[in-house]
């Protein structure tokens, strides 16, 4: 039997390299190339059996690849996974003739399940071609033997028939879980919307996202993480009714299409929470808690697409996992938001906030937890939007979603630098020296803008300040996907004298990729870890293990969601340098006034 060939396209040869070696014992014969052009030169000699394609190369990107590939003899029924760290990118990929995607980084583990998922359907679909050549050829070889060979002829044609439904079943379930996947979900969505009698109140979508997941995942390996992902399949299917419609989202994430009320599904929702409050995930002897935020969302006659319905469903499950809180979120349009339309509108009031100046900058203390530590002015700054319609400040749980996904979030980053710059340079003489450190964070996305290093260099020519005051703390997420892109800024902006931290430490599988290659000052342990640590073991042990393995690299830590005395006694017994929180501070306007307040 031939091995099957891959081809990876992708213009970082590091990444190439990493999928190779994460492929190398999967008897594949591995083709590559670094360009979308070059992809579409070798797809006709070599005829490969899969695709791995990325979708940010310069020239033509991966869609534009895909949609060639599509149009060259034999490309339609050429599987295509698009290698992506962009959530957004999926419904463009899929709308361009992709049939899966991966997001970066990538885990071995998900990259070696999904090319072996599709390389297995595009096995049976050939065999299934095949045997249907094979049959038709016999039928007229032995039209005269139809007698004799009817037995043997039921058995090849009940042989078709059982190939068709586990390609049917390959092609509509989630292989880990054996749930419906996202292509299942969308056909019973679209076929729900059709419905003429759907009133507002008949059907809902519950959003249940798994919290802590990552530990087992990384802990214990992708085998433990697989399991605890069918057990907790089989706790939704005991839960929810016979004609509720289950789906497997991708990663930790599950959906539940309830044709009914919004109360009665609420009490379904209030089901499942109550259901993972209890829930314990044992493995080698050693039990997990794994929590989960649950949201649902009323699906009501003004959508008319899948992909409304699961913006608005992304959104509540943005919105949940950001506000977080013990109950279920019943996540429902204002009367401005009726229509999913409207949720384009962020973008429109991004812009009109950036031109307008309607954003405003808050701050919160930092404050020592250790003896013998400099006393000087530590905070970090935080940005709010002001709405002068309603007169209110908006939190940034509800406009910095947004402002990633419609890719604004690095004019948002651009003005917080010159409003927190300008403040700061604008402070009396006196003043300023007793501000040791000042953070603000900036996002991974703005890390792929090319001239952002220049622009803050420039900022701090025109405002003068010293470099070491300023700490940028960047998120642990997938939106870091170039390494040695981001690798280069920080090395540029440290020889400035600027500082860096490694926000929410904890909460991705990247932590020790970035640890090891990216040069952080400092690490700031993820507020989900510490708010609870002093009732919840499993938190108090990851965050003791984080403060160890900072130590062990030489670098300070910051706690923050510090909220009571209790748990700022512990991260100082821990050996926990810095905290923040409402137990010191709540955030305030930065001016002058508050500073000297602060001081």
């Amino acid at each position: 039997m031939s091995k099957a060939k891959l081809l990876i396209v992708d213009d970082t040869p590091e990444n190439i390299d990493l999928l190779v070696s994460i492929l190398a014992g999967a008897e594949l014969d591995i083709l590559a190339a670094n360009s979308g052009e070059r992809a579409l030169e070798l797809v006709p000699r070599t005829q490969p059996d899969l695709v791995l394609l990325d979708v940010m190369m310069p020239g033509i990107d991966g869609f534009e690849t895909c949609r060639r590939l599509r149009a060259l003899p034999g490309g339609q029924d050429l599987p295509v996974i698009f290698v992506t760290a962009r959530a957004e990118d999926t419904s463009q990929g899929f709308a361009a003739g992709g049939v899966d995607y991966i997001a970066k980084p990538v885990r071995a583990d998900e990259v070696r399940a999904r090319v072996h998922h599709h390389l297995e359907k595009r096995r049976l679909l050939r065999d299934l071609q095949q045997l249907n050549a094979q049959l038709e050829t016999r039928v007229r070889e032995r039209t005269q033997e139809l007698v004799q060979a009817n037995r043997q002829l039921r058995e090849e044609i009940n042989e078709r028939r059982f190939m068709q439904d586990r390609l049917s079943y390959l092609a509509t379930h989630d292989f880990v879980t054996r749930l419906y996947n996202r292509d299942a979900l969308e056909t019973h969505v679209q076929s729900l919307l059709g419905q003429a009698s759907r009133g507002d109140d008949s059907a809902c979508i519950v959003l249940v996202e798994l919290a802590r997941f990552s530990i087992v995942n990384d802990a214990c390996g992708y085998i433990a993480g697989d399991e605890l992902l069918r057990q907790v399949a089989d706790l939704l299917a005991a839960l929810a009714a016979g004609d509720d419609f289950i789906a497997r989202l991708g990663g930790d994430r599950f959906a539940i299409i309830c044709p009914r009320s919004t109360d009665t599904v609420l009490a379904l929702g209030q089901r499942i929470k109550r259901a993972f409050e209890g829930f314990v995930f044992y493995w080698d002897g050693r039990p997990y808690s794994v929590d989960a935020r649950v949201a649902v969302v009323p699906i009501g006659t003004e959508y008319y697409s899948f992909e409304q319905v699961m913006a608005k469903a992304d959104e509540a499950s943005y919105l949940a996992r950001r506000e977080g809180g013990p109950g279920v979120r019943l996540h429902q349009p204002s009367p401005r938001e009726a229509d999913p339309r409207e949720a384009v509108n962020w973008a429109y009031r991004l812009l009109d906030a950036l031109k307008s100046d309607h954003f405003r900058v808050f701050f919160q203390r930092i404050v020592p937890l250790q003896d013998g530590l400099p006393n000087g002015l530590r905070f970090e700054t935080l940005i709010r939007l002001w709405d002068p319609e309603q007169q209110r400040v908006i939190s940034p749980a509800a406009f910095i979603g947004p402002a990633e996904r419609y890719q604004i979030i690095d004019q948002v980053d651009r003005w917080m630098l010159r409003a927190v710059l300008g403040q700061l340079a604008a402070l009396p003489a006196e003043l300023l020296p007793r501000v040791e450190l000042v953070s603000i964070n900036l996002s991974a996305y703005s890390l792929r803008d090319a001239g952002l290093a220049d622009y803050i260099l420039g900022l701090l020519a025109d405002h003068p300040c010293a470099p070491s005051k300023l700490c940028f703390e960047i998120t642990e997420t997938e939106a870091i996907v170039n390494l040695e892109v981001a690798q280069a800024f920080m090395h540029r902006l440290k020889a400035a004298g600027l500082r860096f931290s490694l926000d929410d430490f904890g909460t991705g599988f990247a932590s020790f990729a970035y640890l090891k290659r990216l040069p952080f000052d400092s690490l700031k342990i993820d507020g989900a870890f510490v708010r609870d640590m002093d009732h919840d073991e499993a938190n108090a042990t990851m965050v003791r293990s984080m403060v160890q393995m900072a130590q062990a690299l030489g670098l300070p830590v910051v706690a923050e969601f510090v909220e009571s005395a209790r748990i700022a006694a512990a991260l100082r017994e821990l050996g926990v340098q810095y905290a923040q929180g409402y137990h010191f501070h709540q955030p305030e306007g930065l001016s002058e006034a508050a500073l000297r307040s602060a001081v």
